[in-house]
């Protein structure tokens, strides 16, 4: 087996260990807030205090795996956060309970930025989407067994014990990567005015980035938290429904991922990097958008099930194209691209957590916040027609230097 294909396994491995423990908490969601006496605003401010602080440690996190190699910065990362899924256990209150994830989110930034920056070193472009598809395919698969390990082990040992028994399972990854595994020889990054961090963000394609992510990401995280306390209070599931039926859009989303990677290299290769990344990721935000608000309209079991399954699983379409893009327009600086961007997703996460608490506070509905999730789906599918993956960031910023020393030199 070719040595960046033995790296992939451990990132796949990775990938599904990262959403087991994120999903963990919203699996759980309904006992701890039933345990800590918790309101809906205040399970949101427990859901966005890891999002929260995993959006402001993503850049850091990401160049410094661009600096100093990802061997060492995902190690760290995985000990981090392991420890604070264990510790989640110990939380007797909604403060604690809100500053242990929030250091739990600290340590996990940065971790798909660098598994980025593996993938943007071993694999040639035309393959990167796939490789991409099959990490964040295995990230679903996490989100799918949390529900099903979290909810029935709960049930034998409690929800606290259950946190620490995820918190060992990364531990052992972590062991075995940083036995198995030497850093990559470093890459150098890219020349020119693109390794000038604050020059980076006047490039117009990294803010259309951000804001689309920004906006895909309310409903990635709807799914995330508020989609297991939406269908036991919201649509009238059963504890044990909702094990399986939170589970469900995961593995429609882990199938979505490895079809839109292979989707998106084909397109490329037919039709080139530009057309074939606008159109798989537009196309599929589109169509998410409208089961999202179909969603909201019905509260029979089994239209829920089928809606929120393909509803998922066709946003995941996009997600491969949107973190190759990031390579093919980041270069050498992929792990600080993809860092921005997750940022930026986290941000939006954040914001829908905490917004949907409260709207479900002011409204007693948990459908009114879950139109507006919809709406930003759909925001992001607009932006989406606007990125050119052809054109490097580097070629915009240097432009734009360019034009500014134009002007010094002119005084106009």
């Amino acid at each position: 087996m070719k040595q960046r294909h033995q790296v992939l396994l451990f990132l796949i491995a990775l990938a599904m260990i990262t959403f087991l423990d994120r999903i963990a908490i919203a699996s759980a969601g309904p006992r701890i807030q039933q345990a800590l006496h918790l309101s809906p605003a205040q399970w949101g401010w427990v859901l966005g205090a890891f999002i929260l602080s995993y959006g402001l440690f993503e850049i850091p996190t990401g160049a410094m795996g661009d600096r100093r190699g990802p061997r060492g910065v995902l190690t760290r990362i995985v000990v981090w956060w392991s420890a604070f899924t264990a510790l989640t256990g110990a939380a007797m209150s909604f403060l604690p309970l809100v500053a242990i994830r929030f250091l739990f989110g600290a340590g996990e930034a940065g971790a798909y930025p660098n598994m980025s920056a593996v993938i943007a070193h071993l694999f040639p472009v035309k393959e990167r989407a796939r490789a991409q598809g099959f990490i964040w395919a295995a990230s679903r698969l996490g989100g799918a067994l949390a529900p099903l390990i979290v909810v029935p082990l709960q049930l034998y040992i409690g929800w606290r014990q259950t946190f620490v028994v995820l918190g060992f399972i990364g531990l052992f990854w972590a062991i075995l990567w940083r036995r198995r595994f030497h850093d990559l020889p470093a890459r150098p990054l890219a020349a020119g005015p693109a390794r000038n961090f604050p020059q980076l963000f006047r490039a117009k394609q990294l803010w259309l980035i951000v804001v689309m992510y920004f906006s895909y990401a309310w409903g990635s995280w709807f799914f995330f938290g508020w989609f297991p306390v939406w269908l036991v209070k919201g649509a009238g599931f059963s504890e044990r429904e909702m094990a399986v039926f939170s589970a469900l859009p995961f593995l429609f989303g882990a199938a979505g991922n490895v079809a839109g990677g292979y989707l998106s290299d084909f397109m490329v290769a037919r039709y080139g990097v530009k057309t074939a990344r606008r159109a798989v990721g537009s196309s599929a935000l589109v169509g998410s958008s409208a089961l999202l608000l179909l969603m909201s309209l019905t509260r029979n079991h089994l239209a829920i099930g089928i809606l929120s399954s393909l509803g998922f699983g066709i946003a995941d379409l996009m997600l491969p194209t949107a973190w190759a893009l990031c390579l093919d327009i980041g270069a050498g600086n992929a792990g600080l691209v993809t860092g921005v961007m997750n940022s930026a997703g986290q941000f939006g996460g954040f914001v829908c957590s905490l917004l949907f608490g409260y709207v479900v506070e002011a409204t007693g509905s948990y459908n009114a916040p879950l139109r507006g999730v919809a709406a930003m789906v759909l925001l992001a599918a607009l932006l989406f027609t606007r990125i050119d993956a052809s054109r490097p960031l580097s070629l915009e910023i240097g432009r734009v230097s360019l034009v500014d020393d134009l002007v010094e030199r002119n005084g106009t």
